[in-house]
């Protein structure tokens, strides 16, 4: 299998498209999307049918699970949470529907997806605190798989566990040893903040047993001329061509 895998779409209908149509190139042949699918950005309901129309196998995050109504947006900062009220108000009821039955977590085949932190959709993984406890989670969990996909942050990295000894691994293809542990971020579709404006994803081939990451280009201007006209804040246009 060749596993596309991508996160933090965020509305971004430009991005998602352009990521879409390179997984198509690739010849993936699945699509999976770690949550964060709507929010900042002006087209939910539009990301959520391309979805759907792709059969991507989905999660939920923090953002579709306020903007869908299971949950307030009390821990959001300003922007985040006008977006995620506004994004509220623009789904239909299909979409609401949708991101309501989304799954928090799952296994898939040898590896395990979640949103931000495993068993913790608000929690992000940065400092070496974080990375230890999720390593000790994943270890915990039905099958024991040995790798999991998580989004959250916006920033493509792999951290590797080699018998207790963790590090970081920047490089765009991964080899995979069977002796170790990963817990792999695909960076953002719709919001990168690596400075890298570009939507990033990556793929995992179950055969040749490495993940390689992709950045796409995508028409920027686009997506932010459709936030200025939906009144969404300006900062979240402003921020898509600095890749933050």
């Amino acid at each position: 299998m060749r596993y596309a895998v991508i996160s933090d779409v965020h509305a971004n209908l430009e991005a998602l498209s352009a990521v879409i149509s390179k997984i198509a190139e690739l010849k993936a042949d699945k699509i999976l999307c770690l949550g964060d699918i709507v929010g900042y950005n002006a087209n939910p309901n539009e990301v959520i049918d391309i979805l759907k129309s792709e059969k991507a196998l989905c999660i939920m995050g923090n953002h579709d699970a306020v903007a869908c109504g299971l949950r307030e947006p009390n821990n959001f900062n300003p922007l985040a949470k006008r977006a995620a009220l506004w994004s509220r108000e623009q789904l239909t009821d299909e979409s609401r529907a949708f991101l309501r039955d989304l799954p928090k977590e799952l296994k898939v085949d040898d590896f395990f997806i979640f949103h931000g932190s495993i068993h913790d959709t608000d929690r992000y993984i940065l400092y070496k605190e974080d990375i230890k406890e999720n390593f000790q989670l994943l270890k915990k969990l039905t099958g024991q798989p040995r790798m999991g996909f998580f989004g959250h942050t916006h920033v493509r990295t792999a951290y590797i566990n080699d018998s207790d000894v963790i590090s970081v691994d920047l490089s765009i293809e991964l080899p995979l040893s069977p002796s170790r542990k990963y817990l792999i971020n695909p960076g953002s579709v719709g919001q990168p903040r690596d400075y890298d404006p570009r939507a990033s994803f990556l793929i995992y081939d179950t055969i040749e047993q490495k993940v390689t990451f992709f950045r796409t280009d995508y028409d920027i201007a686009a997506c932010q001329d459709k936030i200025i006209k939906a009144g969404l804040p300006s900062q979240l246009a402003t921020r898509l061509e600095m890749g933050w």
